[in-house]
């Protein structure tokens, strides 16, 4: 079944409430004040099914001037609007403000509904006929049906449900494969279940038991009963009038304005970059850091207008603004917002939002401006880039980057498919990070810069650690970034890794023949040492005239892979450990098995300090098993020849 929202808009007692109680039966008064005063101060939902089928879901708004800001509450998530006027009093204020607000917040379609027909004869009806024509000229609703009714006698009425029910079907159906998003715009209890909020779904879709998140509070729920209208739900979808029953969450922590979505989804802030239009009814210029009073979905509160490069906004001119407000909201890119200001309070502007997690710009500079205009007339494409472009190589979580580009399930898997040569993905435990190909390429630039200026520097050391070179790069790369493009580096043949040691695949040390002689004297003293080498630093210590030559050329044994370190300050030459590995093997596929003692024999008396890390070294290489205080040959060499 298709499901649409319609919002009434429209003067106060202009005959809002009147109408749908004659279309649908349903008294949406449902304040004791509302009565007693004979107009709408809170909200009110009806059900209305038309005969194709279609489900409408109708917000009566209040009309009078101190309730606009929930009228703009109501008009948030309306697919279209019935603008109401009554036919023996035509055009009013809140007739020009609510159209304004209904404009600002991106309503595109709607009708127009002339009441109270019965109170005024023909020639009248078609006077305010023509006002209400030329009213709407220019606007959304220029062209849209009229259909005159008097809620009375129920003239017209077929009518209207004729054309509505033609209306509905233009209307798109809202995705339901995007998060679970509903503004909230009641809260109450019920005695046995516990809290329950309302508002109509705006996006995705939500099953009984389900878990969400009550945004920016940050609380979890879960989902116990969902209504529509009064009836038993399993699903809420896009597009319906909800109640949500949650479990877990008491009245006080969720209140109009709080957003219910999927968890984890959302994040608050306090700045939002946003287009705006300042209307032209506005009575004077907006002046940059004016107080206004922000509505956003059901929210509304208190914030300054940052204007860029300007002081002032002048009626009717549209322009790119950052809006900072004194508590935190959520929302995504594309939602729409209305500003309020002045005294009394009057609808000033609105626009849509082109950064729900800002950072504070610097209004005087000019790149600021750049960029907002970027964001504004830049696609789901542009928009993605820019925000990579400005993480560069710290690259972003692909969580906050959805956020930023608000764009979601099947999208974005299309969106980052269409992107594939230009986007890197670096997969994660959690989530992977996602970062322009551009700036991957240029942060492993910057690895073999660092690579190259350390070589130059220090020719006669084999490389640098990984945690070397990553030291000596931009902190701003996460480890997996850093991970991966040594990762490619090293793949396409631009670094080699040499044990512990990268380094560029072009370098070569180069000895002097100092040097050299060098390099084969400390070789020379670790071989004849056998099976009872020296520590380093004794053996490095007859060299005291060239200290760190020595160090250095004992450093290219290592990276060569010449020495062999056992463990910390015990270094083999590598010829003694292919005469251990040989004597080994030979002793066990005579005896069987090999104890500490048979191998001190082997290695002619060495004692324990450099035979148990022998011993280890061989099972670390696959050569030997221990078993209790024995060595055995390992399965694998068994059956080769010595």
């Amino acid at each position: 079944m298709k499901r649409v929202v319609l919002g009434t808009a429209g003067h106060v007692d202009h005959g809002k409430t009147t109408l749908v109680k004659a279309l649908t039966g349903v008294d949406t008064d449902r304040l004791k004040e509302e009565k007693e005063r004979g107009i709408t101060i809170e909200l009110g939902f009806a059900r209305l099914d038309l005969p194709s089928g279609v489900r409408v879901g109708i917000v009566d708004v209040p009309g009078h001037e101190r309730f606009v800001r929930t009228m703009v509450a109501g008009a948030a998530g309306i697919d279209l609007v019935a603008l109401v006027v009554a036919a023996d009093e035509g055009v009013r204020p809140q007739t020009r403000e609510h159209l304004e607000i209904c404009e600002l917040l991106g309503v595109k379609s709607g009708l127009v509904i002339l009441t109270k027909k019965d109170l005024v004869d023909e020639e009248w009806l078609a006077l305010v006929t023509e006002e209400v024509r030329e009213f709407l000229r220019g606007t959304f609703l220029e062209g849209a049906p009229l259909v005159a009714v008097s809620a009375v006698t129920g003239e017209g009425l077929p009518e209207l449900i004729r054309v509505l029910d033609q209306l509905v079907q233009k209307v798109p159906d809202r995705s339901l494969t995007g998060p679970f998003r509903l503004p909230v715009d009641r809260v109450f209890t019920v005695k046995g279940f516990g809290t329950v909020v309302t508002g109509t779904t705006i996006s995705g879709r939500l099953r009984v038991g389900e878990e969400v998140e009550i945004y920016p509070r940050g609380i979890r729920a879960r989902v116990r009963r969902i209504q529509s209208h009064g009836e038993e739900r399993e699903e809420a979808l896009a597009g319906m009038r909800t109640a949500l029953n949650l479990q877990g969450v008491e009245r006080e922590e969720v209140s109009r304005g709080d957003v219910v979505a999927t968890p984890g989804l959302l994040r608050p802030s306090t700045i939002l970059d946003l287009e705006l239009q300042y209307l032209s009814s506005a009575p004077r210029p907006l002046k940059n850091l004016e107080k206004v009073h922000f509505h956003l979905g059901t929210a509304e509160l208190l914030g300054e207008v940052v204007l860029f490069g300007r002081d002032r906004l002048e009626p009717g001119e549209r322009d790119v603004v950052q809006v900072r407000l004194s508590q935190p909201v959520v929302c995504l890119r594309g939602d729409r917002a209305v500003i309020r200001g002045g005294s009394p309070l009057v609808t000033l502007g609105g626009g849509r939002v082109l950064n729900p997690l800002a950072r504070r710009r610097k209004r005087t500079k000019p790149w600021e401006r750049e960029e907002l205009e970027l964001l504004a007339r830049g696609g789901d494409r542009e928009v993605l880039f820019y925000h990579l472009e400005k993480a560069r190589e710290g690259g972003m979580k692909a969580s906050l980057l959805q956020l930023k580009v608000s764009v979601f399930g099947r999208a974005w898997e299309d969106l980052l498919k269409s992107l594939s040569s230009e986007v890197v993905r670096i997969p994660g435990e959690e989530e992977e990070i996602l970062l322009s190909r551009r700036a991957f390429e240029a942060f492993k630039k910057e690895i073999l810069r660092a690579l190259e200026g350390f070589h130059q520097k220090f020719p006669l050391k084999p490389g640098l650690t990984k945690e070397e070179l990553r030291a000596r790069v931009s902190d701003r790369a996460p480890l997996r970034v850093f991970e991966a493009a040594v990762s490619e580096l090293l793949s396409g043949g631009q670094l080699v890794a040499e044990r512990e040691f990268l380094r560029l695949s072009s370098h070569r040390v180069v000895l002097p023949e100092e040097a050299e002689a060098l390099k084969r004297e400390i070789e020379k003293i670790f071989l004849s040492a056998g099976f009872s080498p020296p520590d380093p630093d004794e053996a490095l210590s007859r060299f005291r005239d060239r200290p760190q030559l020595a160090l250095d050329m004992f450093r290219v044994l290592v990276q060569e892979g010449v020495l062999v370190r056992l463990s910390e300050k015990l270094y083999f030459h590598r010829h003694i450990l292919e005469k251990a590995r040989s004597l080994a093997e030979d002793y066990l596929r005579r005896h069987g098995e090999m104890g500490v003692g048979d191998f001190r024999k082997l290695t002619g008396g060495a004692s324990r300090k450099y035979l148990i890390p022998l011993l280890e070294y061989l099972d670390r290489t696959k050569v030997t098993l221990r078993v209790g205080d024995k060595r055995i040959l390992r399965r694998g060499l068994r059956g080769q020849s010595p």
